[in-house]
């Protein structure tokens, strides 16, 4: 029993005997510093520097850039930036494909690898008439009224309200003898107009110039976009003189008259007009002569 209890005095007077830290000066051994130590104070002092450093490494990755460095660490940031990336990579994908196929249609134009497409007017014509049986035509009293009041509108305001809503008008890109006319069925959608080299060439109508380039077959050709869906193709041109980009004015001059490309034979004006993705026969909205 006794044993026992010196052990735990023992244990107890090791931790607390007193030991003395020195630093000398080894050429003169001239005392520098001296420090009081003990175990528990040495323990105490280590565990609490070691706590000291857990902590402020913990800081440092927690609340610093550093925490980067740190391999499978990415930040807010980094993470915000990315899925931004990411949208606008997706964004960028869907443009291509839109232009791609923007392209490809214009190149359709320029090869006439287009098909016309018959409409059956008979049996359109029946569907109406038969979907005009179905309904009731007879007018209700807001309607007479309504057509009473319109009436007296148009007879004492003849020059504000009877106007025409109709302002779209095409104007002769040139002046010439047609030389082939339009032919859907030997996809000749175009009519050539024979004129003399270097004639001016102008604008149909109002709008911007959306392909303005060489071609091997075509030589010189502008294209122009304008409204309601309208599309204009000039080809065989000897030069242009708007890029792509431009806006053109009605009657403008944007290119003149030449026998360039492969398929020309003289110099001569091959004109198309194209409405929402199928040809139309210029001749009939415009006087070549």
């Amino acid at each position: 029993m006794a044993d026992k209890k010196k052990k735990p005095k023992k244990i107890k007077r090791k931790l607390l005997d007193k030991y003395r830290l020195m630093v000398l000066n080894e050429n003169t051994f001239e005392e520098r510093l001296s420090f009081k130590l003990t175990r528990l104070n040495v323990f105490v002092f280590m565990s609490l520097l070691a706590i000291f450093l857990i902590t402020l490494t913990y800081l440092l990755i927690a609340f610093t850039p550093l925490r980067e460095y740190i391999p499978g660490y990415s930040s807010t940031a980094l993470k915000k930036k990315a899925t931004e990336l990411s949208y606008k990579t997706d964004s960028l994908q869907r443009v291509i494909h839109l232009n791609d196929r923007y392209y490809e249609s214009i190149k359709k134009v320029l090869k006439g690898d287009v098909n016309t497409v018959d409409f059956n007017k008979d049996s359109i014509i029946q569907a109406v008439k038969l979907e005009a049986s179905e309904v009731d035509l007879n007018p209700i009293a807001e309607d007479s009224l309504l057509r009473e009041k319109v009436d007296k509108e148009d007879k004492y305001n003849l020059f504000e309200s009877a106007t025409s809503t109709t302002n779209f008008v095409l104007f002769p890109p040139v002046s010439g003898t047609i030389s082939e006319p339009y032919n859907a069925k030997e996809k000749h959608y175009a009519v050539d107009v024979v004129v003399a080299k270097d004639t001016p060439i102008k604008a149909a109508a109002d709008g911007i110039v959306i392909f303005a380039e060489w071609t091997a077959n075509t030589g010189n050709v502008i294209i122009i976009e304008h409204s309601y869906g309208l599309i204009s193709v000039y080809k065989h041109n000897a030069s242009l003189t708007k890029a792509q980009g431009d806006l053109v004015k009605s009657g403008e001059v944007i290119a003149t008259a030449g026998s360039t490309g492969e398929l020309s034979t003289g110099p001569h004006l091959h004109f198309e007009l194209w409405n929402d993705g199928y040809p139309i026969n210029p001749t009939n909205f415009i006087d070549f002569e």
